[in-house]
């Protein structure tokens, strides 16, 4: 009795380990799960980055889930003559709002305090919170993704995910032609829609 009474509590701690090794309950985790954008110039997918910025990758998950960013638009390409720099999307007024108001985000969005990362920087392919100029712990639903390293940002804004899939995408948005003086594209770039998918789903 003595032995089978070890062997049955040593056989509930490897159990035990196990579950957690799997991660628990559903076993599913914020590194399993990815968004995926369907723009009209094609599918960026990105991974997030929860141990950095675990508020800003719940609010990102949130609104994805409830269909906010569908039908946004990639409303700001930023880039010099001689380089490509980043593109900018996520704000709910470029859905059917006059384009003199893009970018400005509207009143009552929920804020998410700044996580700034002491280690991960703005290189190619990075996804991080756009926000007002003045305040740091401005950010609500704007995103921008990288095309070029700037560490002039590295310890400014956010960062909380990174494209595994589609930085070509990214490269012809960028590279799409602007308004003269300005950096709205010239066509819309439309995000029909974004969800979120488990990583091992993606095809």
């Amino acid at each position: 009795m003595k032995a089978k009474s070890v062997f049955l509590l040593f056989a509930m701690i490897l159990f035990a380990l196990g579950s957690l090794a799997c991660g628990g309950g559903d076993g599913v985790t914020d590194n399993d799960e990815v968004a995926v954008l369907e723009t009209n110039y094609g599918r960026i997918v990105i991974e997030f980055l929860p141990e950095d910025a675990p508020n800003h990758v719940a609010n990102f998950k949130k609104l994805a889930a409830e269909g906010f960013y569908n039908g946004t638009k990639f409303h700001r390409l930023v880039k010099t003559q001689s380089k490509s720099i980043a593109i900018q999307g996520g704000d709910p007024n470029t859905i059917n709002g006059d384009p003199d108001t893009w970018g400005q985000g509207q009143p009552g969005q929920e804020t998410v305090p700044a996580e700034f990362s002491k280690t991960l920087k703005h290189v190619r392919g990075i996804v991080s919170a756009a926000r007002k100029g003045g305040d740091e712990n401005s950010a609500t639903s704007q995103f921008f993704i990288c095309v070029s390293t700037e560490p002039q940002w590295d310890g400014q804004y956010s960062i909380f995910g990174k494209v595994i899939e589609g930085m070509s995408v990214v490269d012809s948005i960028v590279g799409a032609p602007v308004w003269p003086g300005a950096d709205r594209p010239m066509d819309p770039v439309v995000v029909s829609k974004v969800y979120l998918i488990e990583r091992d789903q993606l095809k």
